[in-house]
């Protein structure tokens, strides 16, 4: 019973990983004050309150231009997005920071290409189930230079080809947002951060075509290999760390409001990953 509440336990800080396919480029839509923002600062320089006025209206601003998605359960996602802040602050940044020191930023570069190249079945199954057929031609070529010519994939020989150089990132719930599934209310997932029920739905999907998290499956049927099942679960978690903490400090930072900061970037890069 041990083994398995502590495997449950390392699962679900596992599933971290997933959401750094989703939010990628999340950090491109971090709120940016307009000219309008900056006009009204210029001309009430002397007066902090005035200044701080016209950088929240701005901020609202942003974030009314924002793929609408629906927020009906706002305060209890307020009150997990706070919950998060805090494993955030005192657990994920002191283990990220720990790993970057311990790790050069080569080895680290080299785990992180590993574990992507690795998560080939839930591009091209992706990719196939939106008609994307070239794309999935394209990704299954990425994968094989990646394994034979960058050992297993620690380095990336495909980026030098530009057919297969840059290719979007492909996940469930993007298939879904394909398929005219709308995204529903939103949610601030524990441990995880922002989602939807579409993606939140997604993710599962992406855990069962993750070869990483293969391992756990074997061990159910078979109730053997306890060590191993461990291991890469936790492996995936311990190296995406220090990108999803930079990620949310991007969106986060000078936010008057940081919830809706996050939501706004959230939904914005959702959209445009659906849209590729």
């Amino acid at each position: 019973m041990k083994y398995r509440a502590f495997t449950l336990r390392l699962l679900l800080l596992a599933a971290t990983s997933l959401l750094t396919d989703c939010s990628t480029q999340a950090a491109k839509t971090a709120v940016k004050p307009t000219a309008k923002a900056k006009s009204m600062a210029a001309s009430s320089k002397g007066k902090a309150t005035d200044k701080m006025l016209a950088v929240k209206d701005d901020e609202l601003d942003e974030y009314a231009t924002a793929p609408d998605i629906s927020d009906p359960l706002e305060k209890l996602n307020r009150g997990t997005f706070w919950v998060n802040d805090q494993l955030y602050t005192f657990i994920f940044r002191p283990i990220s920071k720990g790993y970057q020191l311990i790790l050069p930023r080569p080895v680290r570069k080299g785990i992180d290409n590993a574990f992507e190249n690795v998560k080939y079945p839930v591009r091209v199954v992706n990719c196939t189930l939106q008609g994307k057929f070239k794309r999935a031609g394209q990704e299954t070529g990425k994968f094989v230079v990646n394994t034979v010519g960058g050992v297993g994939g620690i380095f990336r020989p495909a980026q030098r080809i530009p057919a297969l150089a840059n290719l979007p990132e492909e996940d469930t719930a993007q298939t879904f947002g394909k398929w005219g599934i709308p995204n529903g209310p939103y949610l601030v997932l524990p441990f995880l951060g922002p989602s939807s029920v579409r993606d939140g739905v997604g993710l599962v999907g992406d855990y069962v075509l993750n070869p990483v998290n293969w391992p756990y499956f074997r061990w159910h049927g078979s109730r053997t290999n306890h060590d191993w099942v461990i291991v890469p679960p936790l492996a995936n978690t311990l190296r995406s760390t220090p990108a999803q903490m930079e990620l949310y400090d991007t969106i986060t930072k000078d936010a008057v409001d940081t919830y809706l900061s996050a939501r706004s970037a959230y939904s914005q890069n959702r959209a445009e990953a659906i849209k590729k």
